[in-house]
C-alpha cells in the first residue's frame, strides 16, 4: 500500500513539475502585460501631461511598459466609455478629470454610470480658479467687483474658458449669488481667453490657475478671487470666495485615476498604492506644482468619497442655474 502511496505522489510531482496542474506558484502575477493609461483629453493638455508624469514612475515600478493613450471628445465621454468597456483585469486606466463628475448632469443616456461602473484609484492633484482681470481694472477685490457690476447692469462681460465648464458654473453661481447682470463669453480653452482678456476684449475672466499664473506673474492681469474651500498654496495671497462672503464654491478641479468595475481588489489596491507614492515623491510633488497643481496623491477610499459628493454638489448647481451644452 505505501508502495503505491509512493508512486502515486512520485508521479503527481513529475506531472506537476511539466506544468500540467495549476499551482499557487503558477498563479498569474500582475501586472502582466503593458498597462495603458487612457486620457480623456487632448494629447498635451494639462491632464495628459500628468499621465505621462504618471507612466514613467510606473513603468520603473511596475516592471511593465505603461503606456498613455489620449482619447479626446465629447468631455471625457469618449475615454470613459472606452475604459468602461476594456477588459476588467486592470490593464487599463481611466485618466480623467473633474468634467467625470459634471457630464452627467449635462448628457441624457450615457452609456456608462460614472460611480457605479468604476472604482477609484487615486485623487491625483487639484486645480482652481479665479477671477482675473487686467491691472487697470477699477477693482481689487471680489466685493469691489460686485459693486461695480452692480452700478453698471448690463456693461460688463464675463469669459470662461467653454461652455458648461467649472468656470461657467461659477460665473452664473456668482450672477445669482450677488445679484448680477452680466453675460456670459464662452471660448474653446483657456489659451484664447486669456489671450482676449490681455487684450481688453473681454474685462473679466474666469480662468485657470495654470493658464493665467505665468500672466499673473508678469503683472498682465491680477487674481481676484479663488475657488476652493482653503486659500491656495500656489496663490496664498488671494482670498477665496468663501472668505469673501459667497458660499457654494468649495469645489476644486482635480485629475484623477480610475478602473472600470469589476477589476480585483487586490488589483486595485497595489495600483492605488503605487500612484499615492509616487505623487508623494518629491520630485513628482515639484514637477506638478511647476504646471500649478496642487499634488494629492489620496488613496481610493477617500478618492470615492469626492467623487460621491462632488457628482452630487455639481449635479445640484447645473440644475439649479440651467445650464446646458451647445
Amino acid at each position: 500500500m505505501f508502495r503505491c502511496v509512493r508512486a502515486a505522489l512520485s508521479a503527481l510531482i513529475a506531472v506537476s513539475s511539466f506544468g500540467v496542474l495549476p499551482s499557487a506558484g503558477h498563479a498569474q502575477t500582475y501586472p502582466s502585460q503593458p498597462v495603458t493609461l487612457v486620457v480623456s483629453s487632448a494629447a498635451g493638455g494639462i491632464v495628459d501631461t500628468v499621465a505621462r508624469l504618471m507612466a514613467a514612475e510606473l513603468t520603473t515600478s511596475l516592471k511593465v511598459p505603461v503606456l498613455v493613450e489620449p482619447r479626446a471628445g465629447a468631455s471625457g465621454i469618449v475615454a470613459t466609455t472606452h475604459v468602461f468597456k476594456a477588459p476588467k483585469d486592470g490593464h487599463t486606466v481611466l485618466f480623467t478629470y473633474t468634467a467625470h463628475v459634471q457630464t452627467p448632469a449635462l448628457r441624457r443616456n450615457l452609456p456608462y454610470d460614472p460611480i457605479k461602473d468604476f472604482l477609484p484609484i487615486s485623487h491625483i492633484a487639484l486645480s482652481a480658479n479665479i477671477i482675473a482681470v487686467l491691472p487697470s481694472f477699477p477693482a481689487n477685490t471680489l466685493e469691489e467687483l460686485v459693486a461695480l457690476v452692480r452700478a453698471n447692469p448690463g456693461k460688463y462681460s464675463y469669459g470662461t474658458f467653454g461652455n458648461a465648464t467649472s468656470a461657467h458654473i461659477a460665473g452664473e453661481l456668482l450672477k445669482r449669488e450677488a445679484k448680477l447682470d452680466m453675460a456670459h463669453v464662452p471660448y474653446k480653452g483657456a489659451a484664447p481667453l486669456l489671450a482676449d482678456l490681455l487684450a481688453g476684449h473681454v474685462p473679466i475672466g474666469f480662468a485657470d490657475t495654470g493658464t493665467s499664473m505665468p500672466h499673473l506673474k508678469a503683472g498682465k492681469i491680477k487674481a481676484l478671487v479663488i475657488n476652493g474651500a482653503r486659500r491656495s498654496s500656489l496663490m496664498p495671497t488671494v482670498p477665496t470666495f468663501l472668505e469673501s462672503g459667497y458660499k457654494g464654491f468649495e469645489q476644486y478641479g482635480w485629475i484623477g485615476a480610475l478602473f472600470p468595475a469589476g477589476v480585483a481588489p487586490d488589483r486595485v489596491a497595489l495600483m492605488s498604492s503605487e500612484m499615492s507614492r509616487i505623487i508623494k515623491l518629491p520630485h513628482m510633488q515639484q514637477r506638478l506644482r511647476e504646471l500649478n497643481l496642487e499634488p494629492l496623491g489620496s488613496n481610493a477610499d477617500d478618492f470615492a468619497k469626492v467623487l460621491a459628493n462632488d457628482l452630487s454638489s455639481w449635479t445640484r448647481l447645473v440644475t439649479e442655474l440651467g445650464i446646458q451644452e451647445n
